[in-house]
C-alpha cells in the first residue's frame, strides 16, 4: 500500500515538474524573444557565409548605381531606402523566408525536372552593367534568380519568382518585375556569348503554393522608354540631392512602405516631405531594432524624447535629445518633464503657459537633428 502512494507521489511530483517547464517556455516563447532569435541566427549565418557587411547599417549607394530589385517603383521610397532613412516597420522575415524557400526548395527541383537534355539549371548569375541615360552613365548590379544554361553553364532562359498571397487573379506581371527581368537579360545578353531575349516569371501563392508563369520577351522600347527613363530619372534626384514628389508607381505601394509617415502617406500625419535624416519627433512606431540600425549608422545621432520614453533601455548608449517647442523655441530637459507617452496627448510647454498659450512639446524636427538640436 505504501509504494502505491509513494507512486502516486512520485507521479504527482513528475507532473509538477513538467507543468512547471511547460509554464517557463509558453512563458518564454513570444514575438520578441522570437525575433532576438532569429536576427542572432541571421547574424551568425552572415559571419559564417563570408558576408558580414549585412549585419550592418546598410551603404549608401552612389547616385549612379542601381538594382534591378528595386527599379521602376516610388522614387521616394527608394530615395529614403538608399540613403538609410529610419524605417518604420519591422522586415517581413516572413515573406523573406518563404521566398526563399520557394525558389531553393520547389523552383529549382521543379524547373530540373522540365529542361531539355543538355540543358541545366543555375542557382545564380551575376550582372554589373553599365548603361547611358539622360542623367549620364549608371550602372547595375545585381544577382539574378535560377537561369537555365547550357552545358557550358552559358544562359538561356532567365526565370525569376516571386510570392504573392494569391495568384488566382493575377493576370500579367507587375511592372516592376518585368523591369527587373529586362536588367537582368540585358545584362546577362553584355556578358555572355548568348542574346538573352527571353524570361519567365513564375509567381508562387504563400497560401496554396499555385503557380502562374508569364513569358517576358525582351523589349527594346520597354526597356529604353521605362527602365532606362526610370534610372536617369532617379539618378538625377540623387545628383541633385533632391526629395522626389510623393507619387508612387503603384496603388498598393504607400499602404505596404516603409516611410509612408515620414512622406505624409499615412492616416496620422506626422510629416510632409520630410527629407531622410532624423527620426519623426512623435512618431514612436519604429521598431526597436530599426532604431539600433539608424542610431549606427548615424553616430551623434540620438533617440527622440518620445523613443526614449518607449524604449529606455536604449538611453544610456545613445541619449536623447531635449523636448522642443516649436511656437516659442524653448528646450526642457526630458528628466523635467513628466509624460505617460500617450503620443496623442504629448506634454504642454510652460513658458507657452505662462503667456496664455497653448502648444504641445515634441522632439527636434529631422532637419534640427541633423545639427544637433537639443541635446539632453
Amino acid at each position: 500500500m505504501d509504494s502505491d502512494v509513494d507512486t502516486v507521489s512520485s507521479d504527482a511530483a513528475v507532473g509538477d515538474q513538467i507543468a512547471t517547464h511547460a509554464e517557463t517556455l509558453i512563458n518564454t516563447i513570444n514575438a520578441t524573444s522570437f525575433d532576438d532569435w532569429y536576427r542572432e541566427r541571421e547574424f551568425a549565418r552572415n559571419i559564417r557565409e563570408g558576408q558580414p557587411y549585412f549585419n550592418g547599417p546598410g551603404r549608401i549607394p552612389p547616385p549612379e548605381r542601381h538594382s534591378p530589385s528595386q527599379l521602376n517603383q516610388c522614387h521616394r521610397k527608394i530615395y529614403y531606402r538608399q540613403l538609410n532613412a529610419p524605417e518604420e516597420q519591422a522586415d517581413p522575415q516572413g515573406i523573406f523566408w518563404t521566398g526563399t524557400k520557394f525558389e531553393e526548395e520547389l523552383v529549382v527541383p521543379y524547373l530540373e525536372s522540365l529542361v531539355g537534355p543538355d540543358e541545366y539549371v543555375r542557382n545564380s548569375m551575376w550582372i554589373d552593367i553599365t548603361c547611358e541615360t539622360d542623367a549620364g552613365e549608371i550602372r547595375i548590379k545585381g544577382a539574378t534568380d535560377p537561369v537555365i544554361v547550357d552545358d557550358e553553364s552559358e544562359p538561356l532562359l532567365l526565370t525569376e519568382s516571386k510570392t504573392k498571397g494569391s495568384v488566382e487573379h493575377l493576370a500579367e506581371p507587375d511592372t516592376h518585375h518585368r523591369a527587373q527581368a529586362h536588367a537582368y537579360m540585358y545584362g546577362l545578353t553584355q556578358q555572355y556569348d548568348h542574346r538573352v531575349t527571353d524570361a519567365m516569371l513564375i509567381y508562387g501563392s504563400r497560401n496554396s503554393l499555385d503557380l502562374r508563369a508569364f513569358h517576358i520577351p525582351f523589349d527594346p522600347w520597354f526597356w529604353r522608354e521605362t527602365v532606362l527613363s526610370w534610372t536617369g530619372e532617379h539618378t538625377q534626384y540623387r545628383l541633385d540631392e533632391t526629395l522626389p514628389p510623393d507619387t508612387p508607381a503603384f496603388d498598393w505601394e504607400c499602404n505596404f512602405c516603409d516611410f509612408k509617415h515620414r512622406c505624409g502617406q499615412a492616416d496620422e500625419i506626422h510629416a510632409v516631405d520630410t527629407n531622410p535624416e532624423g527620426f519623426l519627433p512623435l512618431f514612436d512606431a519604429y521598431p526597436r531594432a530599426k532604431i539600433v540600425d539608424y542610431l549606427d549608422a548615424n553616430p551623434g545621432a540620438k533617440l527622440t524624447p518620445t523613443l526614449a520614453q518607449r524604449y529606455p533601455s536604449l538611453v544610456e548608449s545613445y541619449g536623447v535629445y531635449k523636448w522642443h517647442c516649436e511656437v516659442c523655441g524653448t528646450d526642457y530637459s526630458v528628466k523635467n518633464i513628466e509624460w505617460d507617452g500617450d503620443i496623442d496627448d504629448p506634454p504642454q510647454c510652460d513658458s507657452c503657459a505662462d503667456q496664455q498659450v497653448f502648444a504641445s512639446l515634441a522632439g527636434p524636427i529631422p532637419e534640427a537633428q541633423t545639427i544637433g538640436g537639443g541635446e539632453d
